[in-house]
């Protein structure tokens, strides 16, 4: 059997010039939080379509995630969900929230995303038990353990559990990485890895994405 083709860039590049892009509308929002100073963090557009698709297999209606920043990810997720459905993303900067509510509001899924200010952990606590069919994890590194213990008690069984920058900023291998995220990202790989009743596996796109299916 052939060595596993090892993933490059290229390939990642290779991969986003053959996977639908952004439209004009989040073309506009990107360019509108970089003028509003907030930080220019968002999955990559490959990764976006990676979720819709999984979303759209699960047939999933209800979607939290914890970490909406300026609602990107988000409002691509609620364009996967049927009518009724409804993403609840959690914010913990006044002024992200705000910024996010503003854009959700002017796009095609107005209806669909509710912005829920607060801590990540104290949000969560609130939403009620087998209420979500899917989660998105994309927020401060050293809670991610945290936020997967509330989301596995969220998130019905067979439902999704994703979780963005498996691969750490790109400097997962590093031996002094910059990121000061990167040490809790690796012990959150080793645990999310280990969870029971857990079925995940990161797929190589954009910084790497966990997938997980709660069994």
């Amino acid at each position: 059997m052939p060595d596993p083709c090892p993933v490059t860039r290229k390939h990642l590049q290779y991969v986003a010039e053959r996977t639908r892009g952004d439209d004009d509308f989040l073309v506009a929002l990107k360019e509108s939080a970089k003028a509003a100073e907030i930080p220019a963090i968002w999955i990559s557009p490959a990764q976006a379509s990676l979720m819709q698709i999984m979303l759209k297999l699960k047939g999933a209606r209800e979607v939290v995630e914890v970490g909406c920043l300026a609602g990107y990810s988000a409002i691509q997720m609620a364009r996967a969900l049927p009518q009724g459905g409804r993403v609840r993303t959690i914010e913990i900067s006044p002024k992200h929230a705000t910024f996010a509510r503003d854009w959700i509001h002017r796009s095609d899924v107005a209806g669909r995303v509710d912005v829920l200010e607060g801590a990540g952990v104290d949000v969560l606590a609130t939403l009620a038990s087998n209420s979500a069919d899917a989660a998105f994890l994309d927020a401060d590194k050293e809670n991610y353990p945290r936020y997967l213990d509330e989301c596995m008690r969220i998130v019905r069984p067979g439902g999704l559990i994703m979780a963005d920058n498996a691969f750490a900023f790109g400097q997962l291998f590093d031996e002094v990485p910059q990121e000061s995220g990167v040490h809790a990202v690796r012990r959150f790989n080793d645990y999310m890895a280990a969870k029971p009743g857990l079925h995940a596996v990161i797929a190589p796109i954009g910084d790497g994405c966990w997938i997980g299916v709660k069994e």
